[in-house]
């Protein structure tokens, strides 16, 4: 069984561009999904500061 750490210092080899097109557009996806999920969610921590603040008032 060889090393995989020897393999750190050599070169990095080239992707197939249809590989690299295909995981920008799932990176692209799945940051879409977490915006609107982030859109359509709420935001915990702030509805707790804007509670705490105003019953200190």
């Amino acid at each position: 069984m060889e090393n995989p750490f020897k393999q750190i210092n050599k070169p990095l080899k080239e992707v197939p561009p249809e590989l690299k097109a295909k995981v920008m557009h799932d990176i692209a996806m799945a940051k879409l999904f977490m915006e609107l999920a982030e859109l359509f969610s709420y935001n915990i921590g702030h509805i707790i500061d804007s509670v705490t603040s105003k019953r200190k008032k």
